[in-house]
């Protein structure tokens, strides 16, 4: 059943785009906080506004996000996954190639504007988990979330290792901050032929649902208003925030304290990524046949948050490598079995609609923080991390208290 299902095309198709997401991870926070010899601010720029600017670049992608990914979910419910994935990954092709113009010609508005033109038709994920969940029964729906989670963590051993070489002009002189920009832009067109040639249609219920810009806002008000949602939602919501304070600027914090330097970036991140894919690969689908996502959550959530703030406490860079298992380890628990309890709460004609919504939870949570973490960043570096701790903490509180209040519901319907 598995060998003939698409799911092995969706782990590349992920594995491919995530690939391009991690090698460019070492090479952002490097253009606006390595020092006046930044490539794409003025020596004079101080580091304060750097770290405000990175801020707002970072808040870019999933500001547009949350704009595209609901309008490509239910454009994909209309017309099927395969060609609004198409759309998608376009859309980060030619995202991906002005960002590296804009480093050469040192042009800031074009590499603010080569993030926001990939978030708005990067709704691939939400697309993505719509076509796992098209195929996906109750029994291997956690499975299949997890295999996601393993592509992610591939991505994420590869991307950031080869995105800190490829930046490294002490390796190959011709090799500056651009460099990994064009190397992802030549993934994305291969994974444009993976998809167009070996992605089957999954969508074989297509249904009529509403298209607006506005979708994102519609999105959070039916986030709130829908009683069976609404705390789910929440949760998404915390942990989006808390994860994306920690992801955004962990790498600012490695290169404010230790001195990190792109390469030693990209191998933390790949460590990161081991671990990742060991939790996902291994470890979420052995306990998908033993514990339900409902009581893995309970824990998972709580031990994220306590690892996030145990980064703060080590003095020297070596210890990090102890502390990341563990917040990786916890994240690949909560990721696909939060995704599932979401699945779960939706209708088998709306998977597009419901994974949008989370989506628009998402992005949401992914664009604040990094505003916010540019002005506290430039206050004190340990701040942002501070804050991810917490905000993860309260997703573990509003998730206990959505349990007792199912539990209550249960108990009067009986």
């Amino acid at each position: 059943m598995l060998k003939r299902s698409p799911v092995y095309t969706v782990f590349l198709t992920v594995f491919l785009d995530m690939l391009g997401v991690g090698i460019v991870i070492p090479v952002l926070p490097a253009l606006f906080m390595g020092g006046p010899d930044s490539s794409i601010l003025p020596p004079e720029t101080t580091d304060a506004q750097r770290s405000i600017l990175y801020g707002y670049l970072t808040a870019m992608y999933p500001v547009m996000q949350f704009f595209g990914a609901p309008i490509l979910g239910s454009l994909s419910d209309r017309f099927g996954r395969k060609p609004m994935l198409q759309i998608s990954l376009v859309g980060t092709l030619i995202g991906y190639l002005l960002f590296a113009w804009a480093i050469y010609t040192q042009n800031l508005p074009l590499l603010f504007f080569s993030r926001m033109l990939p978030g708005f038709t990067g709704g691939n994920i939400s697309i993505i988990m719509s076509s796992l969940s098209d195929i996906a029964i109750p029994e291997n729906r956690t499975r299949y979330f997890g295999l996601v989670g393993m592509a992610f963590g591939l991505g994420f051993i590869m991307g950031p290792a080869i995105g800190g070489l490829l930046a490294d002009n002490t390796l190959v002189s011709w090799f500056d901050h651009a460099t990994p920009f064009w190397f992802t832009a030549a993934l994305t067109v291969v994974n444009l032929a993976v998809v167009q040639f070996l992605f089957q249609e999954t969508n074989t219920k297509k249904r009529h649902s509403e298209v607006s810009f506005m979708s994102g806002f519609k999105n959070i008000g039916k986030a709130f208003s829908a009683k069976h949602l609404r705390g789910i939602f929440m949760v998404s919501l915390f942990i989006s925030l808390g994860f994306s304070f920690f992801t955004q600027f962990f790498s600012v914090y490695l290169m404010t304290k230790f001195g990190y330097q792109e390469r030693q970036i990209g191998l933390i991140f790949a460590w990161v990524g081991l671990w990742l894919v060991i939790t996902q690969g291994v470890t979420v689908r052995i306990l998908a046949k033993k514990i339900s996502p409902e009581r893995i959550l309970r824990f998972s959530i709580l031990f994220l948050s306590i690892s996030i703030g145990a980064v703060l406490v080590p003095q020297t860079a070596g210890l990090i490598y102890f502390i990341n298992p563990f917040i990786a380890t916890f994240q690949g628990l909560t990721s696909p079995n939060l995704t599932t309890v979401v699945s779960k709460s939706a209708g088998d004609n709306e998977q597009g609609e419901i994974l949008g919504i989370n989506q628009s939870m998402i992005s949401v949570g992914q664009a604040v923080p990094p505003i916010i973490a540019g002005y506290l960043n430039s206050f004190n570096v340990m701040l942002p991390l501070m804050a991810a701790s917490v905000f993860v903490f309260f997703g573990w509180i509003a998730y206990l208290v959505r349990s007792k209040q199912q539990a209550a519901g249960s108990e009067k319907s009986e």
